[in-house]
């Protein structure tokens, strides 16, 4: 990426602007953000800067998962758990089912390309969702349950995506492989995330400094995403369990009340400049990418991955709905509509192999789907929010 400290400055300074004039507006930031990025293409002094899966996954991801993760309260997340894990994985192999069968069918594409962008797309972004949430101020349940399962989804998705890489790539899958596979994988992630936290708490409690508090807490952002992806297991994962363990036993005396109110705010500002960064870039690239060649199948993917997160949300809500995780409908209506997509699945998409057949069109259609989702469902979500009666 050929860009500058001068440029990064001049971006942040556009951000700035941008959240005051969307405030103004009344509009989401993040939609404020894509649009101004659009804008910037055009302007000469913009450096020429390629969106990457390795810029998403290793500089933009895991400080906004940690950061998620760490106002997430342990006690409320396991009471809504079985709701969570449910969407998380079977929900995404439902969106991501519909999805592929949809494309190949509607829009004519091969069996390796349509599963593909099914479990690519199918996972709700955990840095769109979490940004839209916090500006609605959304509280409570309905917030735990749209911000926890879009930071679990990620890891469902990225290793049914490894899969489908191998399956697209003519290797061959077992049961067991794949079973075996899956827990690796997730036990990896947990462990190495842990393992970070629980150093970076061990060294918490022996210092009152509030500075170097905060540098831990990004030594187990960072820490444990690398350590992770580095045994190829995942690093998504890894940096939750990371914020988890940090936000709740930290709570407990590891980190100082002094050091707590400094990572607060340190974390706050650090999301601001990360999401600001990535959906400008968003914009940016959208803005350089040639649509008018896909735009039918952009229109039916749109179509096929809405139907795909019904399928998600509603029939496996109605499991829960004779117990105490019963889900409110008008919630129901939020998850499906709020399960926005974002970084992640362009993160995917450009993590494509060069030789993977339709590359290029599983990418425009990507960036389709997820400017269609930061834009109409980003500028809609809130209204529906206060028509359900969810915000003032």
């Amino acid at each position: 990426m050929n860009i500058s400290i001068e440029q990064i400055e001049t971006l942040l300074l556009v951000a700035a602007i941008v959240a005051m004039v969307a405030r103004l507006f009344k509009i989401p930031y993040t939609v404020g953000l894509v649009l101004a990025g659009i804008a910037l293409a055009f302007l000469p002094f913009i450096p020429d800067i390629h969106l990457t899966k390795d810029l998403i996954f290793t500089i933009f991801l895991p400080p906004l998962i940690y950061e998620a993760a760490l106002y997430i309260h342990w006690q409320e997340l396991r009471r809504e758990l079985p709701v969570i894990l449910t969407l998380a994985t079977v929900g995404v192999l439902l969106s991501g089912a519909v999805t592929a069968v949809g494309m190949h069918y509607l829009a004519q594409w091969d069996w390796q390309s349509a599963i593909l962008f099914g479990i690519l797309i199918a996972a709700t972004d955990p840095v769109s969702v979490i940004a839209t949430f916090k500006e609605a101020r959304v509280h409570g349940r309905l917030r735990l349950l749209v911000e926890a399962e879009s930071l679990f989804n990620d890891s469902a998705a990225a290793i049914a995506f490894s899969i489908a890489l191998v399956f697209a790539m003519g290797g061959s899958i077992t049961i067991f492989g794949t079973l075996q596979s899956l827990i690796v994988t997730i036990l990896g992630g947990i462990v190495c995330g842990g393992l970070i936290a629980g150093g970076v708490l061990f060294l918490a409690g022996r210092t009152d400094d509030h500075l170097v508090e905060i540098t831990l807490t990004t030594v187990a952002a960072y820490g444990s995403f690398l350590l992770a992806e580095h045994f190829h297991v995942s690093g998504v994962l890894a940096s939750l369990v990371a914020g988890l363990l940090t936000g709740n036993i930290g709570s407990l005396g590891s980190i100082t009340d002094k050091g707590r109110d400094a990572v607060e705010s340190f974390w706050e500002f650090i999301a601001f400049v990360v999401n600001s960064l990535i959906f400008m870039l968003i914009g940016i690239r959208e803005a350089h990418r040639d649509f008018t060649n896909l735009i039918i199948p952009i229109i039916i993917a749109i179509f096929i991955v809405l139907a795909g997160r019904a399928v998600a949300v509603y029939p496996l809500s109605v499991l829960f709905s004779r117990s105490r995780l019963k889900i409110q409908t008008s919630h129901q209506h939020i998850l499906f509509w709020g399960g926005l997509r974002g970084a992640l699945a362009l993160a995917l998409a450009l993590g494509l192999p060069p030789e993977i057949a339709h590359r290029e069109m599983i990418i425009t259609v990507a960036f389709g789907v997820v400017a269609f989702s930061i834009v109409v469902q980003g500028l809609t979500v809130i209204p529906l929010l206060r028509k359900l009666k969810e915000i003032l």
